[in-house]
């Protein structure tokens, strides 16, 4: 990692004071980072055998979950998540992927590395039968540009690097500049692990550093965390030279209590699924959509389970939610909820800023009085801000669920049957029911509409770092 270009201030989330300043990159550090790494794709790395990979990624897996104390004091510092959260969120689940990405480097993607399609047979061009034996290799892609958002950054870049690694790609990381510590502990521990130079690379910088890296000839995937505005210049960027792309873009999702849901069961769950680390997680199912009869029960049992969340100091093992990370973030956060009650909305529970004298806090609130098609509703807000919607029946519900332009997540409340019948109808990649139960890595994250492109996880998510050869071969006399 170089830095030729001035320094970037890290700023601390809970008390809005620089704590430490990293080297940033200029184009030149981008070219040099990429050419680096298709060097080590063509040499060292490209020899290494799937168990060799199987190997450092156990150990660098192992590395990180040696240092979860040291990634959840990071995340705290750098992200503003409490202590708590961050433990799991910002260090446990991103050794665990690593320790996943370890064994599919071994197994590799669904049918192998190599996979015969057996023997065909079929009219030849001259008349008659020919025969022919086809086999199936799955290559690595090549350079993979990895660009990772704030809010959860050792997380996803668990997902691409360890999805690019494990595939026998080289990489090249690109944190947000809100958030650049992370992937320079990540880089560090990747050396210490035994990951050849080059293989994995760091550069630092704002959107004319994301731009040339997205436009680099020598890369030949992105693979983009981040908002929907941003996802979209990055794939206009990167079909300029045909890269493939894949982007894990925002959401709006919803939050449905069936009729057979139990509020009592579900609202302590429901309201932490968009106020976790401050509501900063682009599956947040931030529109909760209610029977209009359980409308006045959800709100009042919502207020109760606010009172007994605990704003404040990070640091603080007692801390439920922390600040945002920035002044200018939570002040867009709270001009959307302005607008809301401006409309007519009403504020149902929480709202306003703690009595916290540093820092960028703000109170989680749910706001009710609003239909689906409100800007509170239909707009990604990446804050502690819940949206209430009441139908009359299931269908409207499920219309409800489904008028949105993303569909990255949804959680469906209700008996199991009731439930499951629902889930298949929303449109949505990843659907939970009455809580969903554990993190699997296994699982796909994808969205529909304007949630993204492709996989950025699981099985399915490391199919994207392959190219598919067909080897093919006659038996018998070859034709002309």
């Amino acid at each position: 990692m170089a830095g030729a270009s001035a320094p970037l201030d890290v700023v601390e989330p809970g008390t809005g004071s620089v704590v430490g300043t990293v080297p940033t990159s200029d184009r030149t550090d981008v070219t040099r980072a990429v050419a680096t790494a298709r060097t080590a794709l063509d040499s060292e790395w490209g020899r290494f055998s799937p168990r060799d990979r199987s190997r450092v990624l156990r150990r660098l897996a192992d590395l990180v979950e040696a240092h979860i104390e040291d990634f959840a004091q990071l995340a705290v510092l750098e992200v503003g998540t409490p202590i708590t959260t961050s433990r799991g969120l910002h260090a446990a689940f991103p050794a665990m992927y690593f320790h996943w990405w370890a064994d599919q480097a071994l197994t590799g993607p669904p049918g192998g590395y190599e996979e015969s399609l057996g023997l065909a047979e079929a009219p030849g061009p001259g008349g008659g039968a020919t025969m022919a034996m086809s086999m199936l290799r799955r290559e690595p892609l090549g350079v993979v540009a990895a660009v990772v958002p704030y809010n959860a950054p050792l997380l996803i870049a668990s997902f691409k690097v360890g999805g690019a690694l494990a595939a026998g790609c080289t990489c090249v990381l690109l944190p947000s500049v809100r958030a650049p510590l992370f992937s320079i502990a990540l880089l560090n521990l990747a050396r210490e692990a035994g990951v050849p130079p080059g293989v994995l690379g760091v550069v630092i910088g704002d959107a004319d550093i994301g731009k040339a890296l997205t436009t680099e000839p020598g890369v030949d995937m992105v693979s983009f965390t981040g908002s929907v505005g941003v996802g979209r210049l990055v794939g206009a960027q990167a079909s300029g030279t045909l890269k493939k792309v894949v982007l894990e873009l925002g959401g709006k999702s919803p939050n449905v209590l069936l009729p057979s849901a139990r509020v009592e069961d579900t609202v302590a769950a429901s309201s932490m699924r968009y106020l976790r680390n401050s509501g900063q997680g682009c599956g947040a199912t931030t529109r909760t959509i209610v029977p209009r009869e359980l409308h006045d029960a959800y709100v009042d049992a919502t207020a109760t389970f606010f009172d007994t969340l605990v704003v404040g100091d990070p640091w603080d093992p007692r801390s439920d939610l922390g600040p945002l990370i920035r002044a200018e973030h939570r002040d867009l956060v709270q001009r959307y909820v302005d607008r809301a009650l401006d409309g007519g909305a009403v504020l149902a529970a929480g709202g306003g800023k703690p009595e916290v004298d540093q820092g960028f806090f703000m109170n989680p609130a749910l706001i009710s009085g609003v239909t689906n098609d409100s800007e509170i509703c239909q707009e990604e807000l990446f804050g502690p801000v819940g949206a209430l919607v009441v139908y009359d029946d299931v269908e409207e519900a499920l219309t409800i669920a489904n008028d949105t332009r993303f569909g990255l997540n949804a959680n469906v409340w209700g008996a199991t049957d009731d439930a499951v019948r629902f889930a298949r109808r929303v449109r949505s990649g990843t659907v939970t029911i009455n809580g969903g139960g554990i993190e699997r890595p296994e699982a796909p994250w994808a969205g529909y509409g304007e949630s993204g492109v492709g996989s950025d996880r699981g099985i399915e998510g490391f199919r994207e770092y392959f190219l598919p050869k067909h080897i093919q071969y006659p038996l018998g006399p070859i034709g002309r």
